[in-house]
């Protein structure tokens, strides 16, 4: 990844511990990245399999205080346990661990202010190209819904409206590229206008 203000990542089809590795890695050199769609993460594995790790960690509690239960957190919602996966590759009790945390976010959806920017993949975090095809695989957001996570439903209707919206701005942003391109065929310059053009490398 180059260096850039803010990048926004697209989750969906990438590998949960593949993505959370060359996350941490990004965040700890100063990038601030956004991570949408994590409902859509893909984890190795059954369904089957996967409940199976997360009711062994569900268990896990204080070890002095058993009853202390808010000690431990055990996340429900697919944008909290991604959170939580890069935290583990984080040194998150320094105070670099501490501020690169604070230059991470992620979110189910694309939430507003970006589903107008610019969103990259990470290919060599993508399940198409990282798991073998007969291999099982399962989505982050089944896996959260099986675990009190209630917001599957709301998710899905809200982003069916953002990819509404979404294809008639792109529709709109083809037809005007194709206008400027017509009028750029259609425009007629002078000799002497060409012969600066070219003097100043524009044409």
């Amino acid at each position: 990844m180059s260096f850039k203000q803010q990048v926004v990542v697209d989750c969906r089809g990438h590998l949960l511990g593949r993505l959370a590795s060359v996350i941490a890695k990004e965040i700890l050199n100063g990038q601030q990245v956004v991570l949408v769609r994590a409902e859509d993460v893909v984890i190795s594995g059954s369904l089957y399999r996967n409940k199976l790790k997360y009711a062994a960690f569900k268990t896990k509690t204080m070890n002095t205080n058993p009853r202390h239960t808010g000690a431990i957190k055990h996340p429900r919602s697919p944008a909290k346990i991604l959170w939580r996966t890069v935290r583990g590759m984080v040194p998150h009790k320094t105070p670099r661990g501490g501020a690169a945390m604070d230059r991470l976010k992620s979110f189910e959806g694309i939430p507003h202010p970006y589903d107008r920017k610019k969103r990259m993949v990470i290919p060599s975090c993508l399940k198409v190209l990282r798991l073998r095809p007969e291999r099982r695989f399962c989505r982050l957001g089944d896996l959260s819904s099986e675990y009190g996570w209630k917001h599957g439903s709301l998710i899905e209707r809200l982003e069916k409206q953002r990819k509404v919206k979404s294809e008639v701005f792109y529709k709109k942003k083809v037809a005007a590229k194709r206008a400027k391109a017509d009028a750029l065929k259609a425009v007629k310059l002078s000799a002497d206008d060409q012969a600066l053009l070219q003097k100043a490398g524009y044409a």
